[in-house]
């Protein structure tokens, strides 16, 4: 199976959310599965269950209401974004399995930089297990699924500034605490973290035909 990767580098989250849209009302059974790696400007997404009441003071950041799953969250730089856009149908994956793929890739990258980490069956995303951050959230999830196809990802706080989560109650659960990677692994970066997340997922999605491309689908040498 063919599985193209797409480097966005640092983008507005609105684009790239239509990009997404227009990607999945298009494809047919033929089009190659992609992931789209990016980081997005400052913005608040709600999800379609969103409730107004978790959005407490965004000031001059955006909120943007989506068509994924899930309450509000935060993206911006320093947080990787990876965006799996699949054919669930062709690779035989439920929302479940793929949920569960994300989480335990999540967790088997912290796991091999030796962070215990786990995922809640309650609350989709990936929590610290152990020290002063135990309980923190430190990757979030939200899927949509279109004919047969799936769109939306999965969040990973790297490096980003976490005060803008002070402006929420994240996921929808007030006073839920956030953490970051490079607080637990300070001369981690953001391209080591990513590369390595993205091998996991890559071995776990069973595709064999890799190639990487920017977003005017230029392959990358």
């Amino acid at each position: 199976m063919r599985l193209k990767i797409r480097h966005l580098g640092q983008q507005p989250y609105l684009p790239v959310w239509q990009q997404m849209q227009a990607f999945t009302n298009k494809r047919d059974e033929t089009t190659a599965d992609e992931l789209w790696v990016v980081e997005h400007d400052s913005v608040f997404t709600q999800g379609q269950a969103g409730k107004a009441e978790h959005i407490l003071n965004p000031g001059d950041i955006p909120v943007v209401k989506v068509d994924r799953g899930g309450q509000v969250t935060w993206h911006g730089p320093g947080q990787l974004v990876i965006y799996l856009l699949l054919d669930v149908r062709r690779i035989n994956y439920g929302v479940r399995h793929l949920v569960n793929l994300i989480e335990d890739s999540l967790v088997e990258y912290l796991a091999s930089l030796g962070i215990k980490a786990q995922a809640k069956v309650d609350a989709p995303g990936v929590y610290l297990q152990e020290g002063k951050q135990t309980g923190a959230k430190i990757a979030a999830l939200g899927l949509k699924i279109r004919r047969g196809c799936s769109f939306h990802g999965l969040s990973f706080n790297l490096t980003c500034n976490l005060n803008a989560f002070q402006r929420i109650n994240p996921c929808g659960y007030a006073g839920m605490p956030v953490a970051r990677l490079v607080d637990l692994v300070p001369n981690i970066s953001f391209i080591q973290a990513q590369d390595a997340l993205l091998e996991i997922l890559i071995r776990r999605l069973g595709h064999t035909h890799i190639t990487h491309c920017t977003m005017q689908e230029q392959e990358l040498v």
